[in-house]
Parts: C-alpha cells; structure tokens; sequence
C-alpha cells in the first residue's frame, strides 16, 4: 500500500511538473517510466543534449573551408560522439513514450534520420578521401534538425510551426506582390530600354527584363534608391513618376500587407498554441489531483501531508517558509486538506516568483550600536535613503557624460575623472554603509551589482593606467579601451531611474526568452545557408592586406569583378570562404543595405542564376522571420500596457499581507528596498514581534518585469475555463485547429 502511494506521488509529481512547464508529453505512466521520466527533463540531461546539439553545429567552425583546421579525425570522432548522444537522448525518449505515440511522431523520425545520412555521408566522405577524391559533406545541412525536432526546444518548433501555417497566407499576397514588380519590370522595360541610357558605370540601363526584375526588387527593399532611378531622371524629370508610383505600391503597400498577414495569422495560431496549453495544463493538473484525492465529506480533497510531500518533489530547492506560505493560500482555512480548485492552481502558484528575504541588521548596529544609532548617523542615513540622493548621481552621471565625449588629452578633463571616479565610490560606500550589505548585494540586486563591478572595475583600470604612463610612459590602447568603455557603460545605470524607460525595459526583458528562440530559429536558417553559401561560393572570393601585391588583389583575387562596386567597395572580406565568414555575411544581408551589391559580385565570379540564392535568403529571412519577429514585439508592447495581476498573483500577495509579511517593492525603487526592510525590522521590534519576529522573514512578490507574454495570454485564457469542465482529452488537445470552436470562452479573441 504505502509503495503504491509512493508511485502515484510520484507519477503526480510528473504531471505537476509538466504543467508547471508546459510540456506536453505523453510519458507512460509504469513507475520506471516515471522514474525515467523525471531523469530526462533532470537540467543536467538538458543541459548536456544542448552542448551536444551546438558543439556538432560548430563543427563546421573546424571543418574544410575551415576557421580553425581540425584533422579530419578529431572533426569525425566529435560528430560520431554528438551523434551517438543524439541517439541516447532519443532512445531514452521512446523508453518513457508510448510506443505508438513514439513512432507517429514526426520530430523522432527526423531525427533517426539526421542521424542516419550524417553517419552515411561520413563514411562516404571519409572512403572517398583516402583515395584522394573531393566531395561535397552535403549532410551538414541536416545539422539544424537536431536543433528543431528535440523535445526541449518546443518554442522552436512552435516558431517553424508559426511560419508554416502562415505561409499559405504569404503565398497569395507574394503572387499578387510578383505579378506587380513583373508588370511593373515590363513597363520599364518599354519605356527605358530603347532609350539608350547608361548606368554611372557605364553599363547598359534597363535593357534586359531579368535584370530589370532584380532591380526593382531590389527597389523594393530601398538599397539601391535612388541609384537606380538616376539614369530615368537625368534623362527626363517626368520619368521619376514611375519610381515614385513603384514605391508606393511595392514598398509601402506590399511590405505592409506582408507584415498585416504575418501579425495577424501569428495572433491566430499563437492563441490556437496558448488554447493547448491550457487545457493541457488544467488535464495534467487534474490527473495528479485524482492520483492524490481522498474523500472529506461529500468532495474529494488532498490531504496536507501529501500535499507538502507533493511539493517537495516538484520544487525541491523550495525554501519551507515558502511552502508553508503556498499551503497557506491552497488550505485558506487551515483545514488541513486542499480542495480541488486550489490543487489546479498549484501549477500557477510555482510559478510565480516569491522571494524570500530575511530581515536582518547592519553588522555596524551589532558591532557599534552606539555609533550606527548617533543622530549623525541616522541623518546621514535618511539622506541616502532619500530621493534626492537618486536624483543627484543621476545628475553626476550625466555630467560625467559631458566630460567623456570631451577631449581626453586636456589635463582638466583627466582629473576630473578621478573626481567623478571618487563621487561613485563614495556613493557606494554610503549605500554599504546605508542597507545590510547582504541584501544590498543579494541575488535580486541587478543594479547594485552593476553599478558596482563598473565602478571599481572603471577604478582599477584608471589607476593601472596611469601607473604604466607613469613608470613606464607608456599608454595601452586595450586598457584605455577598457576605460571608455567603462565610463559609457555607467550611463546606463540612468535608464532604470525614468518610468518611461522602465516600460521600454520590461518589455525587452519580457521579450527576452522570445528573443533567443527566434535567435535558435535564426541560427538555423543561418547555417542552412552558410552551408549552402559555402558550397557555392568558396574561394570564389579572396580578400588581401591593402599593402598585398598578389595579382588581381584589388578584384578581390578574381579578376571578373574588375571595375564593379562590390571591388571598388573594398568588400573583399565579405564571402563564404569558411562558416564565420558566411555568418557575418548574412548578418549584412538581413540588414539589406547593398545586399544587391553582394548579389552581383557573387553573380559575377559564378553565374547570374546565383542571386537566386541572395533572393531567396531575403525572402525567408526578411520578409517572413522579421516580420514575425516584429509581430511579437507589437503583441509585447501591447500587453506590457495592459498588464495586471492574476488572480494567483493577488491571493498570494493577499495571504502575504494577512500574515504581516509583505514588502511592496513594486511601489519602491529597488534602493528603497532595503530602506522598506528595515522599517518593517523596526515596527516587529515595536510590536514585540509578536507578527513575524520569530521567523525574522518577510516575502514579496517578484517584479512583473519577469512575466512573459505566453504566460499572461495563457492566463487569460484559463480564465475562460470553468472549474468543473476538465477540457478534452490528451489527443483531442494536440488535434485543435485555430477554427475549432472554444467552449465558453467569448473573450478569448480579444484575449490574442
């Protein structure tokens, strides 16, 4: 009895964990699939699948065209290695996964068979090298799959997923977008290509419509205006027209109802992806409280014992004051059970960030109460602790701005350094002096941290600085580098003193996860093409010191790029010789700034059919990524304005406050935090701390700054839910299509 109420906390414990998470697995639920279970989402097991999954992306950093030469020995074992984790990883999937879950998962058959042509095209590689034959390592392509198709990087996926149920909505706009550059290629076909006219290189000017369709596309995107109109307008005024006519149609209006499109079928299925989640989430919540539940009258609860036992596995680096202040809000009136609704919200309850802060005293009140307690000593305090204080570094610190952007070589600008050097040292010598150095250096601090490495670390450099100009005389460009950039970096210190700039900080932070995964989906489509473009272009394209006087150096080592902008234009150092190259070079096509330019060269040491690649990249990486790049921010900046608490959120600061325990630190600066701590110190000591004293701990709720917008459209449409409705089932769920209907949820539209 008692071990099968240990495997069914502990199969709870996975369902909790999986809501708390979002994952949606369907893991068997025997008692050695749990426990293999809770061993695959261990960090470290994720942790290692990541380093596995970037040291085989890297390996093209150290492969031929190579960064850094690596024998093809030590480049083949890596990959081998990498594989067979890869491989591991996957089997330890299908030991916890129902069989036939397993094998009509399309991400596990992709990755079975990344891993199958990477092994056969080593092998073929390597047989064809010892007898001396190049050949193309064509399955670097399929590098990227193990990226997407883990489980862990379901964000990823979910962007993939964003893309291609959008596209067939791209499709039909980018149609109608090419039947218009078409007509409008052909049009200028007519009315420039019997003209006669030349380009300023002496070139023929709109004479053949391929060429004609190229650069109007690449019209569209701006980097070639008004370059490419010059010719039409000295010709005749009038001819500036037809430019102006194909800007405002294929620009303004095209570019726009690509990103109208983009925004909203992400709005669409984002909320058809959230819809999913939350279902999915109050299934899994209500599987573990059946696993748990026992009859209390006439409902089912779960006991506090079991629940505090349940808790402890999910959240074990939980501190116990922190889960006695959870069980206090789940058991409102200390009943001694939990009842079905507060179970369902446990999931929400861990996830939002409570911090734990112990009250303590200055070490300075212990060692010299006398001293600290003096009317000096609290006046001095008081002006610390005061906003003006704030206000007046923030002062300085533009002042110091002044002075950085003027000369450094007068001698008054160099000891004014030292005087602004000394102002910050001794505003963090007050601040020390001020609040309990632990917690003004605790985890949460950010700014005290930064303010302080920058400060000592701007210090240091200054002093070994000056100390080699002075015994040495002489000057160290990488540590006067380090110096300025230093002194730049405090000025940011001001940015989280101005509300305004605080939303705009939120938001970025808020953004922040979204940002690497379109940095994971980025990379992937980087490395598709820098393959690619390697392949296609390698040693195409040389680059050589100014002073070289190899032939052709001044064409880039190709003599096909005589007299063109991309040689005039010294980009030389921009080609696909090895996989960083190609990183920067795509950098500067998704800028779009002289992408043309690049075409061309590149069509011009290969064949004119190569800007197809450059066209191509544009499109997937402009027009679609960006754009749903920017569609996110929109939605961020939206719900970052309209953002409020969860009811979750406000049951806890509720409990808090009922328990006298709480610090409002979304009221305060995060300096006054401490100021705030030790109020609270004092009225407990007042009160004969009959309150909280005896635990000397107070609890407040994180900034709002960590929610993410998932979570808070999740949130919303969870309020749509009604308790006894336990949602479909597990297949039902991962079947909803965006126009599946939503019971009772007339909000959910706007909520998206």
């Amino acid at each position: 009895m008692a071990e099968a109420a240990a495997q069914d906390l502990l199969l709870a414990a996975a369902f909790v964990s999986d809501a708390q998470y979002n994952r949606n697995i369907p893991f068997k639920t025997s008692p050695e699939a749990v426990r293999l279970y809770h061993l695959y989402n261990h960090w470290m097991m994720r942790t290692a699948t990541y380093f596995f999954i970037f040291l085989n992306l890297s390996l093209a950093l150290f492969e031929e065209p190579a960064v850094y030469p690596l024998p093809f020995l030590a480049t083949s074992v890596l990959e081998v290695l990498c594989l067979l984790v890869f491989l591991g990883r996957l089997t330890h999937f299908a030991k916890v996964t129902l069989h036939n879950v397993f094998w009509k998962d399309t991400k596990n058959i992709c990755i079975m068979v990344a891993i199958l042509l990477s092994l056969t095209d080593l092998g073929i590689y390597g047989v064809l090298r010892l007898y001396g034959v190049r050949s193309i390592r064509w399955s670097r392509i399929v590098r990227p799959i193990f990226l997407i198709n883990f489980a862990e990087n379901r964000q990823i996926r979910r962007a993939f997923r964003s893309i291609r149920n959008t596209l067939p909505e791209i499709t039909y706009v980018f149609l109608l977008f090419m039947f218009s550059l078409l007509m409008f290629s052909l049009m200028a076909l007519k009315l420039f290509g019997e003209r006669n006219l030349q380009t300023a290189e002496g070139l023929p000017y709109f004479r053949n419509y391929l060429e004609i369709v190229f650069d109007l596309y690449v019209l569209v995107t701006t980097a070639n205006s008004p370059d490419v109109m010059m010719p039409a307008f000295d010709f005749s005024s009038w001819y500036a027209l037809f430019f102006i006519a194909f800007v405002i149609v294929n620009t303004y209006i095209f570019m726009s109802l690509f990103l109208a499109v983009v925004y909203n079928n992400y709005k669409k299925h984002l909320k058809n992806e959230i819809r999913k989640l939350a279902y999915m989430k109050r299934r899994k919540m209500i599987e573990a409280f059946n696993l748990l539940k026992e009859e209390e009258g006439e409902q089912f609860v779960v006991r506090e014992g079991r629940w505090k036992q349940l808790v402890k596995l999910v959240a074990p680096d939980t501190s116990n004051s922190h889960r006695e202040l959870l069980l206090r809000i789940s058991d409102d009136e200390q009943k001694g059970f939990v009842d079905k609704k507060s179970f369902v919200q446990l999931a929400d309850l861990l996830n939002i960030q409570v911090v734990t802060l112990k009250i303590r005293r200055h070490p300075l009140a212990r060692w010299a109460p006398a001293l600290y307690g003096s009317a000096p000593s609290r006046l001095l305090r008081g002006l610390v602790r005061h906003r003006a204080f704030v206000w007046t570094f923030d002062a300085i610190i533009l002042i110091n701005a002044v002075f950085i952007a003027l000369d450094e070589e007068s001698p008054y600008i160099s000891y004014a350094e030292w005087v602004f050097l000394a102002l910050y040292v001794i505003e963090i010598l007050l601040k020390v002096y001020t609040y309990e150095p632990r917690e003004f250096f605790g985890k949460t601090q950010f700014w005290n941290w930064f303010d302080t490495l920058i400060i000592f670390a701007a210090l240091t450099a200054t002093i070994l600085n000056a100390t080699l100009k002075s015994t040495m005389k002489y000057n160290s460009q990488q540590i006067l580098d380090i110096v300025f950039i230093l002194r730049v970096l405090r000025l940011i210190r001001i940015v989280d003193s101005i509300q305004r700039f605080q939303v705009i900080m939120n938001t970025l932070i808020n953004i922040i996860p979204t940002m690497l995964t379109f940095g994971g989906l980025t990379l992937v489509v980087y490395c598709v093409f820098a393959i690619i473009g390697m392949e296609l272009f390698h040693g195409k394209i040389q680059y050589f010191p100014a002073s070289s006087s190899a032939p052709h150096a001044l064409e880039c080592g190709n003599p096909a790029l005589k007299d063109s902008l991309f040689a005039r234009g010294k980009y030389c150092k921009n080609n696909f010789n090895n996989f960083a190259s190609s990183f920067i070079v795509l950098m500067e096509l998704t800028v779009v700034n002289q992408w043309h330019v690049f075409a061309n060269g590149f069509a011009n040491v290969t064949a004119q059919p190569a800007k197809l690649y450059f066209i191509a990249f544009h499109i997937v990486m402009v027009i679609i990524i960006v754009n749903i790049f920017v569609s996110f921010i929109l939605e961020a900046f939206f719900v970052e304005y309209s953002l409020e608490k969860s009811e979750v959120e406000t049951a806890i600061e509720q409990k808090i406050q009922e328990l006298g325990m709480g610090v409002q630190e979304d009221e305060l600066q995060q300096e006054q935090l401490l100021d705030n701590m030790e109020s609270a110190e004092q009225e407990l000591e007042g009160e004969g701390g009959a309150k909280a004293q005896s635990k000397g701990l107070v609890f407040k709720i994180a900034s709002k700054r960590y929610r993410t917008v998932d979570a808070l459209l999740q949130r919303m449409f969870e309020a749509e839910i009604p308790l006894e409705d336990e949602g479909p089932s597990f297949e039902e769920i991962l079947n909803l299509s965006p126009s599946s209907a939503v019971p009772r949820s007339p909000s959910s539209e706007s909520a998206a």
